[in-house]
């Protein structure tokens, strides 16, 4: 349904206004009629399109009936064809007259100038901005889904920045702007409108540090760009150049979804009307369009390697040259971390994750660092964030503990459960009973918990379901295996009990166990299954 505005007429005097292409302006006819009028007759000049609905019924002006009764409250609307060339240059006259009258008692006059004002973005997903019957208001899921899409500029374009793209406010680079979504805003019409009018651009408070809006006029270089929407800046002037009438904009998020963001940001353009410079204006027309912040899409261990990464630490020279001959076998480049850059901290999968975002214009991996911030903790800023690399971490809400690590996390294949597909897989995430470290690492990985529904054009489909494994989630997808394509292999302590007993059955008993580990017990397999302590705590974590 087209917007619709009241106008109100004079019989004094003629009036103007502005009507912008694709609404509907409703007259107030009864409002200026003279006193004693009974009826009205309407006019108006090519372009225009007049209707009344009277008594529940619309019928299209000109038409058989000359003159329509001023009671029970009729309605006189109207819509225009195309933007105006000069401004008022189509009118509509009134005219107003007695039970029975042939001369009109009075005559309301209204000049109107027609102008298009189009707020668009990459709403059918396919990579460019285009102009939609699409509601760019609202947003689905789905390949039938519509709804523009918008990347966290987490990654960092310039060798010489310190931080990700999306803490600062500033453009550096195309490279830089290539990460970013458009935002276009045309007008077409007379220029000399917005000497009474303002075109404003602008955000609701709460979606303000959610997202950056950069603007450079007409092909500026990225330092020309500035930061005119987000943070403190709710509202920003547009003013359409006599050249051209696009105004494109680039939008980055700054925030990814999480328990207490949606995803959803919408920004509105309006045109307001001005009577004077001291004015706040009046809003008369407002065109929204809403983006959804593409969340962080984690990935399963079956997914072909495109690097590996390993920490090399004083006691662990051959398994560092095991995994490079590994890395070498499959062809994947390898990159070692130093003992500098490690410090002695080894546990590089319980450090980062690795993940991607994704949307119809870009797509490019994301390190997701766990808030354990051990020896590693710089190692995924120094030496993984880069160009088209991004970073993102969470804290804990009370401290780290061992559970936040993310040794601790992991994601399944695609898989199909009791008829309800994840075409991104489950997260698995360990925990203890009762469910405290459940609730502390599910709010840590809160940017990953939003449902995407089914496949979706800019998405590859929907986004995790999340369920609990007790204990640490040392798990591992071995793919190709029916009936999922895949099978989860997880650590058994009966299954191990299992195997020591067999053992000791074959006479290997007094065996010690963690041979060639320093600094460690070294039980045989008769002390293990003589304990009955531990035999009681490995049932309860079974």
């Amino acid at each position: 349904m087209a917007q619709q505005r009241r106008v109100q007429l004079s019989t004094q005097r003629p009036t103007s206004t502005v009507c912008v292409l694709g609404t509907e302006l409703s007259l107030d006819v009864c409002g200026s009629a003279p006193k004693g009028a009974a009826s009205f007759q309407a006019q108006g000049t090519p372009g225009l399109r007049l209707w009344v609905v009277h008594e529940a019924q619309s019928v299209k002006l000109p038409s058989s009936v000359c003159r329509w009764p001023l009671a029970p409250g009729p309605e006189l609307l109207l819509a225009m064809d195309g933007p105006s060339k000069d401004v008022g240059d189509h009118k509509v006259r009134i005219s107003y007259f007695r039970e029975g009258g042939a001369v009109p008692v009075g005559r309301a006059l209204l000049y109107l100038t027609c102008v298009e004002v189009s707020l668009d973005a990459d709403v059918d997903r396919s990579g460019a901005v285009s102009r939609t019957p699409l509601d760019k208001a609202a947003w689905t899921w789905g390949p039938e889904g519509h709804g523009a899409v918008l990347l966290v500029n987490c990654d960092r374009d310039e060798a010489g920045a310190e931080r990700p793209d999306s803490q600062d406010s500033a453009v550096r680079s195309y490279n830089d702007l290539q990460d970013m979504s458009r935002l276009v805003l045309r007008t077409r019409g007379p220029h000399a409108i917005f000497a009474g009018h303002r075109l404003l651009l602008h955000l609701d408070f709460g979606d303000a540090d959610k997202v950056g809006v950069f603007y450079g006029g007409d092909g500026a270089a990225p330092a020309e760009f500035r930061h005119v929407l987000g943070g403190p800046k709710l509202a920003y002037t547009v003013r359409p150049s006599r050249r051209g009438h696009e105004s494109v904009f680039y939008v980055e998020g700054l925030a990814f979804p999480d328990l207490g963001f949606s995803g959803l940001v919408s920004f509105s353009a309006s045109l307001l009307e001005v009577p004077h410079k001291d004015s706040p204006g009046t809003p008369i027309f407002t065109d929204t369009v809403v983006f959804r912040v593409a969340p962080w899409i984690m990935t399963p261990n079956t997914q072909p390697p495109l690097e590996v990464f390993v920490c090399s630490v004083d006691d662990n020279e051959a398994f560092v040259a095991a995994v490079g001959a590994l890395a070498e076998k499959a062809r994947c480049p390898l990159t070692v971390c130093p003992p500098p850059e490690n410090r002695q901290d080894r546990w590089i999968q319980d450090e980062v994750e690795f993940g991607y975002v994704q949307a119809p214009h870009k797509t490019f991996p994301v390190v997701f660092d766990s808030p354990r911030d051990r020896g590693l903790k710089d190692f995924p800023v120094r030496s993984i964030l880069g160009p088209d690399f991004g970073y993102v971490a969470r804290q804990a809400p009370e401290g780290a503990s061992s559970l936040d690590s993310f040794g601790n996390l992991e994601v399944s294949p695609p898989v199909t459960v009791r008829g309800k597909e994840y075409p991104l897989g489950r997260i698995l995430i360990g925990s203890s009973f009762p469910r405290i470290s459940w609730a502390r690492l599910g709010s840590v990985l809160s940017l990953g918990s939003v449902p995407l529904g089914p496949p979706t054009k800019g998405f590859p489909g929907s986004i995790w379901g999340r369920f609990r494994v007790w204990g640490r989630s040392r798990v591992w997808a071995l793919p190709n295996l029916p009936p999922q394509g895949f099978r989860l292999l997880l650590a058994s302590p009966s299954a191990c009990y299992q195997l020591l007993k067999e053992k000791q059955e074959e006479g290997f008993g007094e065996a010690a166990m963690f041979q060639g580990l320093e600094k460690v017990p070294k039980p045989t397999i008769n002390e293990i299954l003589a304990n009955e302590g531990l035999r009681k705590f490995n049932n309860y974590a079974q």
